[in-house]
């Protein structure tokens, strides 16, 4: 076992929990993945197991969470796999409540056995703030009032009655991760691959990104961070403009940025969901900044050579 200590990541086989996982496990952390499905759970390092759960209820496995140095909630539904119906709608909100509510109910449970977790690390994003145009967004923004940004807020809210039991609570606000190994830059990146990329509308909306590896080195940080609680927004310091996004994509796979994907298209093909692409969201990391978090990929162009080059 090793020997720095328990932590429960929720959600620990996508994309952003996978590479916290490997980061964690590699730092000597006990890493206990909870998955519906833990026999399919592959490829996990050594010192990392799945642990059945069903992400509604504090079954057998909140025994886990006694002690833990740390629980992570990465879990909800993808909100790219499918169009925002209201029905795909209620899938989104429903995955993020209940598996976050069950995360809740077994940290009460621990506390009140005298092993409460050290802190929770809860999963959220940007999209809390909404579309702001050029107007620079801190951890001190408001909400936006758009459907992202009520259900971002409200998964935040969930997770708020952790605090009645003296667990530490960082709220995880994660722009774009980029990462050869899904999420979003395989799909940006695809229409370059076939010299048909451009930028997105009229390209002044601002993209907050983060490197999958400063994602997960962000978050153990902050894990190991007794000063950080509340939100903190996981992107590079250098925000960019989709129309810098565009061309330094194109740079990276050698390939012309010529075209433009015109917003009534967008919102065509993807129904309310385009309002995520166009969105402009200038948001800086000053919390991270402030706590001493210091980021191995902190521009685009490098983050992008060392992905695609």
């Amino acid at each position: 076992m090793n020997d720095r200590g328990r932590v429960v990541v929720a959600g620990g086989s996508g994309l952003i929990g996978a590479a916290l996982t490997r980061e964690l496990a590699g730092a000597g952390y006990d890493v206990v993945v909870l998955s519906r499905s833990p026999a399919q759970v592959e490829g996990l390092p050594n010192g990392a197991r799945a642990v059945a759960w069903d992400g509604r209820s504090a079954g057998e496995w909140a025994a886990e969470v006694e002690g833990a140095a740390g629980v992570v909630n990465l879990a909800g539904a993808n909100l790219a796999g499918g169009l925002w119906t209201a029905e795909r709608k209620r899938v989104l909100r429903r995955s993020r409540l209940e598996s976050t509510g069950a995360l809740v109910e077994a940290i009460a449970l621990a506390a009140g056995r005298g092993a409460p977790a050290a802190a929770l690390l809860q999963g959220s994003a940007v999209g809390y703030y909404g579309s702001s145009g050029d107007r620079e967004l801190t951890e001190e923004s408001p909400p936006g009032d758009d459907f992202l940004a009520r259900l971002t807020a409200e998964w935040e809210a969930a997770s708020a009655s952790a605090e009645d039991h003296g667990v530490r609570r960082v709220l995880l606000r994660s722009g774009v991760v980029l990462s050869n190994a899904g999420g979003a830059l395989p799909k940006m990146a695809l229409p370059f691959k076939l010299f048909v990329g451009g930028a997105v509308g009229d390209g002044s909306q601002w993209v907050p990104w983060i490197h999958l590896r400063d994602e997960a080195r962000a978050i153990r940080f902050l894990l190991e961070h007794p000063g950080a609680a509340g939100p903190v927004n996981l992107v590079a310091p250098e925000p960019v403009t989709n129309r810098q996004l565009s061309r330094l994509l194109a740079r990276a796979l050698h390939r012309p940025s010529l075209l433009r994907a015109p917003r009534f298209a967008l919102r065509t093909v993807l129904g309310e969901m385009a309002d995520t692409v166009l969105a402009s969201q200038r948001v800086l990391p000053r919390r991270l900044a402030a706590l001493g978090f210091t980021w191995e990929y902190p521009e685009l162009a490098r983050a992008l050579a060392a992905l695609l080059g």
